[in-house]
C-alpha cells in the first residue's frame, strides 16, 4: 500500500470487489489482482479478481432486472443519470485524485476527463425522455403504420485503461436512459474509477441488478463466456482492433449487436496557408492529451515543406519546456504511462524513426529511475515509409513528415487501415470543404486539436470500428424498432 491512500476515499473496503445484483463481493477463489502505480510501479490496493463464473452470475442479475428496468418511465431515468452528474461533479475532486493515482495522468487532466465523461450523463438525462417511434397511414391506405422503440436488453461493456471515466460513462449513460441491463468489466489496470462510479450510481437510485462489475485479470475468459450465453443481447467494446476482430468473431455466435471503438492512426495535416501559432496549439491538445495515450491522439504529423522547420521549431519548444513527473505533484505536466511495456513499445518506434533518418527535435529518450516515464517528443523528416507513421504510438511523441501537395497530403492521411479521427489546418474554405469530404475518417477536426464531445456522434471507419457513442445517435446503439400493423378500420 502506498501513501497515497487519501484518494482511495471514494472506495469503501467491500467497494474494491465485484459488484453483482447490488451486492459487493470477493470472487469464489478468494483470488485478488494488484492495481499499480504507474508513477512509480508501488501497489496502491488490490480488486477481486472475478472468474467467468461469477460473471455469469453477474449477467444472471442483469437479465433479472432487465424486464422491471425497461418499464421504468423515462424521466425516472434520466433523473438517476441527472443526480448522478450532480453527484459526481460535487466530487470532481476526489474522482480526479483517484483516477491520477491509478492511471497516471495529472490530477489537472483527469479534472477534464471527469468534466467530459459525466457530460455524457447530463445529456442522456435529457435523451432519456426523447426516445420516440412514428405513426403513418400505410401509402396504400387500409392500415396504419407504427414503429416502437425498444431496449436492446443486458449488454457487456468492455472498458479501456486510458480513460477510467469517459469510456465507462458514455456507454452507462446511454444504455440507462434507452432502459438496457449491463455487465461492466473495466480494464485491470484501472477499475477504481469504474468501482467509485457504481458507488456513485447507487446512491442516485439505480435499481440492483442495471449495472453489474467484474473486475479481472481474465478478460479473455470473462468476455468469452458472457458472449457465448444468448441471453446477452449487445457487447460494446473499447480498445484495440485485434481483440476488437475476436470479440466480433464471437459475438456472431449469438447475432449480437456489436459497437466497436477501436485503433487510431491520426493524421495532423499543417498547410501553408495555416496559421502555425494556432496549428501548434491545436497540436498541444491533439497529441498531448493524455501523454498521448488516446486513440483519437495525432499520431502522424503532416506538414508543408513550407513551414515544417517553423512549425517543428515551435512545438519542440512547447513539448520540451513541459515538465514530466508524478501526475498528482504540483507543477508536473506529464504523467508517466501505464506500464514498463508502454515505454518499452514508444521507444522502439522512436528509436526506429531516428534509424531511418529522423532528427530529433527534443527529447528522444527514457529517463532513467523508478516509474513508466518518457519525455515528450518531437521528430522532424521522419521518412513516410517509417514504423512510427504506420504503427499507434500510444505516448507523447510527434512524428513530423512533410509534403508538397494537398493531393499528397489526402493519400498519405489515408494511407492507413483505421479511420477514427482526424485533424487539419487551413485558411482555405474551399480546402476546408474537400478534406472534409475526402479524409477516410468517422471525425475531421479544422483548425482544432480537440473533436471529442459528448453532444457529438464519436466513432471510426474501417478498422478503427464501428457503431457511434454520443450525441443523438449515440442511443440508437442500444434500442431496437418494433413494426406494428393497425388496420384502419
Amino acid at each position: 500500500m502506498t501513501a497515497h491512500t487519501p484518494a482511495l476515499d471514494l472506495l469503501a473496503p467491500d467497494q474494491r470487489g465485484i459488484l453483482i445484483g447490488g451486492s459487493w463481493r470477493e470472487a469464489d477463489s478468494g483470488d485478488r489482482f494488484e492495481v499499480i502505480d504507474p508513477a512509480d510501479g508501488s501497489v496502491i490496493t488490490t480488486v477481486a479478481d472475478a472468474s467467468a463464473g461469477e460473471a455469469i452470475e453477474a449477467l444472471d442479475a442483469a437479465v433479472a432486472a432487465q424486464r422491471s428496468w425497461s418499464r421504468t418511465p423515462p424521466r425516472e431515468r434520466g433523473e438517476i443519470l441527472r443526480t448522478a452528474f450532480e453527484l459526481v461533479t460535487a466530487r470532481a475532486d476526489e474522482f480526479a485524485a483517484l483516477m491520477s493515482l491509478e492511471m497516471g495522468k495529472t490530477v489537472a487532466e483527469a479534472r477534464g476527463e471527469v468534466a467530459y465523461g459525466i457530460e455524457f450523463f447530463r445529456w442522456y438525462a435529457e435523451e432519456a425522455v426523447r426516445i420516440h417511434g412514428r405513426y403513418m397511414q400505410a401509402p396504400a391506405g387500409g392500415s396504419r403504420l407504427l414503429t416502437l422503440k425498444k431496449p436492446v436488453g443486458p449488454c457487456l461493456f468492455v472498458t479501456p485503461w486510458n480513460f477510467p471515466l469517459a469510456m465507462g460513462t458514455r456507454k452507462i449513460g446511454p444504455a440507462i436512459a434507452a432502459g438496457c441491463t449491463m455487465v461492466v468489466k473495466p480494464a485491470h489496470q484501472t477499475p477504481l474509477t469504474m468501482l467509485a462510479l457504481a458507488g456513485v450510481l447507487a446512491e442516485a437510485g439505480l435499481p440492483d441488478g442495471v449495472l453489474n462489475i467484474v473486475p479481472t485479470t481474465d478478460a479473455a475468459g470473462v468476455s468469452e463466456a458472457l458472449m457465448a450465453d444468448d441471453r446477452l443481447r449487445k457487447v460494446s467494446f473499447t480498445g484495440s482492433t485485434g481483440i476488437g476482430k475476436v470479440l466480433v468473431r464471437q459475438s456472431a455466435e449469438q447475432l449480437l449487436r456489436v459497437s466497436m471503438e477501436l485503433g487510431g492512426n491520426a493524421p495532423f495535416l499543417v498547410f501553408e496557408d495555416a496559421d502555425v501559432d494556432a496549428a501548434v496549439d491545436g497540436a498541444m491538445l491533439a497529441k498531448m492529451r493524455n501523454m498521448g495515450e488516446a486513440c483519437t491522439a495525432a499520431n502522424r504529423f503532416l506538414v508543408h515543406r513550407s513551414v515544417a522547420a517553423e512549425f517543428a521549431e515551435k512545438l519542440g519548444k512547447r513539448m520540451g519546456a513541459l515538465t514530466v513527473g508524478r501526475g498528482q505533484d504540483d507543477g508536473v505536466d506529464v504523467g508517466p504511462l501505464i506500464d514498463e511495456k508502454a515505454v518499452e513499445s514508444v521507444s522502439q518506434l522512436v528509436t526506429d524513426a531516428i534509424h531511418d533518418g529522423a532528427t530529433v527535435v527534443c527529447g528522444g529518450q527514457a529517463p532513467d529511475g523508478p516509474g513508466f516515464f518518457y519525455p515528450p517528443t518531437v521528430l522532424l523528416d521522419v521518412p513516410a515509409e517509417s514504423a512510427i507513421n504506420a504503427e499507434e504510438i500510444f505516448g507523447p511523441v510527434a512524428p513530423i513528415t512533410t509534403f508538397d501537395t494537398e493531393e499528397e497530403a489526402v493519400a498519405r492521411a489515408n494511407d492507413t487501415e483505421y479511420g477514427l479521427s482526424s485533424y487539419a489546418y487551413t485558411r482555405d474554405l474551399a480546402r476546408t470543404i474537400r478534406l472534409a469530404e475526402s479524409l477516410d475518417y468517422g471525425m475531421v477536426g479544422i483548425n482544432t486539436g480537440l473533436v471529442s464531445n459528448p453532444a457529438a456522434p464519436f466513432g471510426g471507419v474501417k478498422a478503427s470500428g464501428f457503431g457511434r457513442e454520443g450525441g443523438f445517435e449515440g442511443i440508437e446503439e442500444y434500442l431496437e424498432t418494433t413494426y406494428v400493423n393497425l388496420p384502419a378500420g
